[in-house]
């Protein structure tokens, strides 16, 4: 029944043009559960099944399943199968005629609203409390911004014309040469409010609507979302221990773009190797694909050499570098810089401008006084002095847990570390007993595009105190013993 429903919309869209047969099945399945005819709860043939009905290759349909799981209207569950996801109760509501809460909304919009939420995988503390922003130095921020609110000329009140005040372009300029290798003048430079806006310009601006984004799996909730909003067809691509591990199987998806977090990927910490930054930026070339360096914690590094940037690496102007202030300072400062290559720089420019009518020159204008001043400097030097304790403490307490069935990964890096445990264990369900306990981590699955392998819990220890790491670290860990025991 479902075959035959499928291979006649099939059929319909096929008459209508030229359409991937992947495409076509994504389509067919997509609309049978938007029009309700796949129902909450429906489970899917296996894939196999749908080779045999279908007569189509195993590769079509797992690439329209896995699609249809990215983006929210299939859950597939370990040793049971693929369903129509509960939460599509949403989806099948929106008829034009209803009034209920969610009519009206895109597809896009559903899978926005609905799936990757930030309550459910920011990585926050593990443990209860606010976040510890004690080290920041209040009174002298508020000292410089209400020095530069004094000193405020009209056009300061103005929207941002340029890609951003231009002292603090010239900093962030000067910053990342040194620090980062990146070769980068201010004119590359573009002031954002923070990394979530900048991806959502590179989206618009360097790809077209249904064009392929290569996604590291398990992905950053935040781009996954910022792509889907932004019409681009999501491509999971494994990580491994070196980072982003393309094969021959993705190139037979050509990318417009390619995301990655190289220097500590988000979220299971791994660091990508020098030869396969070399892999990645020739890939690139190859496919004319633009590469979005996520550096988003890259300032915390407490062991091993410092990393350079990818955009070091890049000879061919293929590479955009994605950064933000929120790490060192405070997440609602909301400011973030983008550098891009010489040839594009006055085009995002001017797109910032009309898109997002970017402003807060004030506060721009503070920050840029508080790194000349050499603020910056000594704030960052406090946080790893911090964090560096915090991550200790947390390393210290998980040790009694690690051995063949548990490992550790990330740990060398930022404000979270990953706890890699066997694929056999369900880690949504620990992650809940945890919770129960008291404490709050994030399933290492709940990450996952289209991976069904990765299991673990991702820890983050940047928002809690050293007091109550002490004090939880011990708990978290005797919750994970008793889980591997049960295996």
């Amino acid at each position: 029944m479902l075959s035959e429903l499928i291979l006649s919309e099939m059929h319909q869209l096929s008459s209508k043009g030229q359409m991937p047969l992947h495409r076509q099945l994504y389509e067919a399945l997509r609309r049978a559960v938007l029009q309700g005819k796949l129902h909450a709860g429906d489970k899917l043939p296996s894939s196999r099944e749908l080779t045999q009905d279908l007569n189509l290759s195993r590769n079509t349909v797992v690439a329209a399943i896995n699609q249809l799981v990215t983006e929210g209207y299939l859950v597939s569950r370990v040793g049971s199968g693929t369903y129509v996801n509960e939460q599509s109760r949403q989806v099948t509501r929106l008829q034009p005629a209803r009034e209920d809460k969610g009519s009206g909304l895109s597809s896009r919009g559903v899978a926005v609203s609905t799936q990757f939420t930030s309550a459910q995988l920011e990585v926050q503390p593990f443990t209860p409390g606010v976040a510890d922003f004690s080290a920041f130095p209040v009174a002298l921020w508020q000292r410089l911004q209400n020095k530069h609110w004094r000193m405020t000329y009209p056009e300061m009140l103005d929207y941002s014309y340029g890609g951003g005040h231009t002292p603090l372009r010239r900093a962030v300029a000067d910053y990342l040469r040194v620090s980062r290798s990146v070769p980068v003048d201010m004119d590359q430079v573009l002031i954002t409010n923070g990394t979530q806006q900048s991806l959502d310009l590179c989206a618009h601006m360097l790809a077209d609507h249904g064009q392929c984004v290569w996604m590291e799996d398990p992905a950053y909730w935040g781009a996954v979302k910022a792509f889907t909003a932004a019409g681009l067809q999501l491509h999971p691509v494994s990580v491994d221990p070196q980072g982003l591990a393309p094969g021959p199987l993705d190139d037979q998806h050509p990318p417009r773009l390619i995301y990655t977090t190289p220097s500590h990927q988000y979220p299971t910490g791994a660091v990508m190797s020098l030869a396969r930054r070399q892999q990645l930026l020739a890939l690139g070339r190859q496919h004319n694909a633009w590469i979005l360096e996520d550096d988003y914690d890259s300032e915390f590094r407490f062991s091993g050499p410092p990393l350079s940037s990818l955009a070091g690496l890049d000879h061919s102007g293929r590479v955009i570098y994605l950064g933000s202030f929120s790490k060192v300072l405070y997440p609602g400062l909301k400011l973030g810089y983008l550098v891009v290559p010489k040839n594009v720089a006055a085009a995002f420019k001017q797109a910032h401008y009309d898109l997002n009518r970017p402003g807060q020159l004030p506060l721009q204008a503070a920050l840029a006084e508080f790194i000349e001043l050499g603020h910056f400097a000594a704030a960052l030097r406090k946080a790893r002095q911090s964090y560096a304790q915090r991550r200790k403490c947390l390393l210290d307490a998980l040790q009694p847990i690690l051995g063949p069935h548990a490992s550790i990964s990330g740990a060398e890096q930022g404000l979270h570390l990953c706890l890699q445990l066997p694929t056999v264990l369900d880690d949504e369900a620990l992650a809940r007993r945890i919770g129960q306990a008291g404490m709050v981590v994030r399933p290492l699955s709940a990450y996952c595009l289209a991976r069904r392998d990765a299991k673990g819990l991702v820890i983050g220890y940047g928002y809690a105190t050293l007091q109550d790491i002490a004090h939880w670290g011990p708990q978290l860990a005797r919750l994970v013993a008793g889980a591997l025991k049960d295996l």
